[in-house]
């Protein structure tokens, strides 16, 4: 994670405690079960969104950025014509990709991932080690796509909701196997801004217009009370998409965008999660943006994916 790291974003994989106590040295860096092909047939390009492309502008010297992210200096950038899709990839379509290649994701291979402390039951919190600084993050093993919270969780009611605890190279692969790939940064931000032009999210300026919820973000003071009914993820299509058909491009889960952030040492992720708040972390804004190393996941980490026109 960036120097500066918020405190509802999971650190990166290697500042855990005992972060390689079970079995992570030395694995390859992709295993799949068996070669790509059988079982679902990837999903194409069926229910992407078509963007036209062109000029727009991208970034913000918004005084609520964080220092060291780069959001400035806003800036004209050019984005050729390109597909998106509408929404994060969700654990149905996963399980598809799973299902398909036997693909063995990063947090199953290394034996565990993070997961946030609200989301687990008291005698898990008190026997899971948590991360120095933000206690609130807890190295869970068992932690997986398929285990959200560790044993004895699951994603049989949630089969609509983002898909979590992926790398960045694991959601290459599955872009790979779709006959897709990752967002650009460029891509992403000109999708989520729904042809707004400088506004704050995706539909305007103000957080939640005439009262109205239109993101999934902390309710509350975090880490210790949500006003929000529930905690985690919602639906993939919840809430009213932007102009340009895109749900949840801010709260919900962060997404993993193909850039690097700098030197080849981690992957950009945009958009926020459940856990952002802006007493500590603004970052739900469309032009918000952090990183995490590509061996990382999280339980509020997902993506979606891009494709070539």
């Amino acid at each position: 994670m960036t120097p500066s790291s918020s405190p509802c974003c999971a650190t990166a994989r290697a500042n855990a405690p005992d972060a390689y106590a079970t079995g992570a040295a030395g694995l390859p860096a992709v295993v799949h079960g068996r070669e790509f092909g059988g079982g679902s047939e990837p999903p194409g390009n069926q229910g992407m969104v078509r963007l036209p492309g062109g000029t727009f502008r991208m970034g913000n010297d918004d005084q609520a950025a964080n220092p060291g992210d780069g959001e400035s200096p806003v800036r004209a950038v050019e984005v050729a014509a390109f597909l998106i899709d509408p929404h994060a990839v969700s654990v149905a379509r996963f399980a598809a990709f799973i299902d398909a290649t036997g693909y063995v994701t990063e947090a199953e291979r290394f034996g565990w991932s993070f997961v946030f402390a609200g989301l687990l039951a008291p005698e898990q919190v008190s026997t899971t080690p948590a991360v120095p600084g933000t206690p609130w993050w807890r190295r869970v093993d068992g932690a997986s796509w398929r285990l959200p919270e560790g044993p004895g969780s699951g994603v049989d009611q949630r089969s609509d909701h983002p898909v979590v605890h992926v790398s960045w190279t694991d959601a290459a692969a599955y872009a790979a196997w779709a006959g897709r790939r990752l967002p650009t940064e460029v891509e992403w931000e000109y999708a989520a801004r729904g042809g707004l032009d400088q506004a704050r999210y995706p539909w305007g300026d103000d957080l939640t217009p005439n009262g109205e919820r239109r993101c999934n973000i902390w309710q509350g003071d975090f880490p210790v009370a949500s006003l929000a009914e529930r905690v985690g993820t919602e639906p993939v299509d919840a809430y009213s998409p932007n102009r340009y058909g895109l749900h949840n491009a801010v709260g919900n889960v962060w997404e993993w965008n193909a850039d690097w952030w700098t030197a080849g040492q981690s992957r950009v992720l945009r958009g926020g999660s459940y856990l952002c708040h802006d007493s500590y972390c603004n970052r739900y804004r469309v032009a918000a943006r952090t990183s995490n190393t590509p061996d990382s996941s999280s339980g509020h980490i997902g993506f979606r994916c891009a494709a070539d026109v």
